[in-house]
């Protein structure tokens, strides 16, 4: 099969990578790709958010099979006009994706089919925006209703907080995606990610996963788009994700179908797990960053099987395969990520790392100058191991890191710190 991937993160290195490793695969073309994906399929220059360059693209290429990783291209309706032009695709329609796609489109979701979550409301002006806070008092959940690129939620644990939130999303400081605001109970609990395929019929479980959204050791200092994970996510117990199937998941594809938008893809659903219950935080529309780069680990080639059932409408007939392993990633970020930050500083000593199937440096935001690897964006690296125990894919993973030459570059030493200290 010759198979497109859109998108450019570490997300995509790591789905390229498990594809490459299907003998099903011929010739593998990732748009627009990085440096590290360069060295294992072929990189294409083209626009991801157009559907008609796209589909021409893959006309010209002959193009098998199209898997779409970020969300922006699906929210673009990219799935839409691949499918329109009879390409089998990986990744819901335009709106579907709004799952993704809107805060509050979620929330009405949860609400026709009845699915546990927090608490909300949702605004499209400041004033009874703040209004409804000062009643509330915080802690509280303030988010921007469209795509903010991760960075649209704010916690506030102050009321001051909560308000200044409102008078940025308001402000335009998040764009379009701020027009409307969704306001929230503050939940407590664990969070975890749980993984599910499905062919807008069908739904099959194919992993957990818990990541580090703060930047800081011990879960402190601002929000990022991940700062590591690992895979399974002891949290979530099968007690859990049953429960979690049978509220969650399964109401929301059968409300989904019946609106006659039927959700086809992977489904990941972020949960808080509280007294054994878990309730929906979102839902994203696509496999997570860096979460996929450890499910991608563990399930290696039968991925891209399992995403063919599922852009074939048969996930009735497979199953998953898991190994009785783990896998964990570090980010290493450029310093000052998340907030201002430098590009192009050098990275040394990729080259002398091992690439197999327990040891894999996915790159997220890298460039290739001159024959050097260069950093171009904030998170840069995901550094993954595959170990029997978390503790030895965690001391793997770290193994790696002190062998990477990068001085403009900082990692959380604490990855896994919550299952390990359990």
């Amino acid at each position: 099969m010759n198979i497109l991937i859109l998108g450019s993160g570490g997300r995509e290195h790591a789905l390229a990578w498990a594809v490459k490793q299907n003998p099903k695969t011929d010739r593998l073309i990732v748009a627009p790709g990085n440096a590290g994906i360069g060295m294992l399929a072929e990189c294409a220059d083209i626009d991801i958010l157009d559907g008609a360059a796209v589909v021409a693209f893959c006309e010209e290429n002959a193009i098998d099979f199209v898997i779409v990783g970020p969300e922006a291209p699906l929210a673009a309706g990219v799935a839409d006009a691949a499918r329109a032009a009879g390409l089998l695709t990986f990744g819901p329609s335009a709106a579907a994706a709004r799952l993704e796609a809107s805060k509050a489109f979620t929330k009405e979701i949860c609400d026709a089919c009845q699915a546990p979550t927090a608490a909300y409301e949702r605004f499209t002006e400041a004033a009874p925006a703040r209004a409804y806070i000062r009643a509330q008092g915080a802690p509280i959940v303030v988010k921007a209703d469209g795509l903010a690129a991760g960075k649209g939620v704010i916690v506030a644990m102050t009321e001051a907080e909560a308000l200044a939130a409102i008078d940025d999303m308001f402000g335009g400081e998040f764009g379009a995606a701020g027009a409307e605001v969704v306001i929230e109970e503050y939940m407590t609990g664990e969070e975890a990610s749980f993984f599910v395929l499905t062919d807008g019929t069908h739904a099959l479980p194919i992993g957990t996963a818990q990541d580090h959204k703060r930047v800081g050791e011990g879960d402190t200092g601002p929000n990022t788009g991940g700062m590591g994970a690992y895979s399974p996510a002891p949290v979530l117990t099968e007690a859990i994700q049953r429960q979690a199937m049978d509220q969650i998941v399964l109401p929301t594809i059968r409300e989904m179908a019946r609106r006659g938008t039927p959700y086809q893809g992977v489904l990941y659903a972020g949960l808080m797990i509280q007294n054994g219950k878990a309730r929906l935080v979102e839902y994203n529309a696509r496999f997570g960053d860096p979460e996929a780069q450890v499910l991608m680990m563990r399930l290696g080639a039968q991925a891209l099987d399992l995403m063919l059932a599922t852009a074939e409408g048969r996930l009735d007939a497979v199953q998953v395969n898991w190994a009785e392993d783990h896998a964990l990633t570090v980010v290493m970020a450029t310093q000052g990520y998340p907030g201002h930050y430098a590009k192009g500083s050098q990275i040394r000593g990729l080259e002398e790392l091992p690439e197999d199937s327990r040891h894999m440096v996915f790159h997220a935001g890298t460039a290739e100058r001159d024959g050097r690897i260069i950093a171009s964006g904030g998170r840069v690296l995901n550094v993954t191991a595959r170990g029997a125990s978390l503790r030895e894919a965690r001391d793997a993973a770290y193994a790696l890191v002190d062998r990477i030459d990068w001085p403009a570059g900082f990692c959380r030493r604490d990855i896994g710190w919550r299952a390990l200290t359990e």
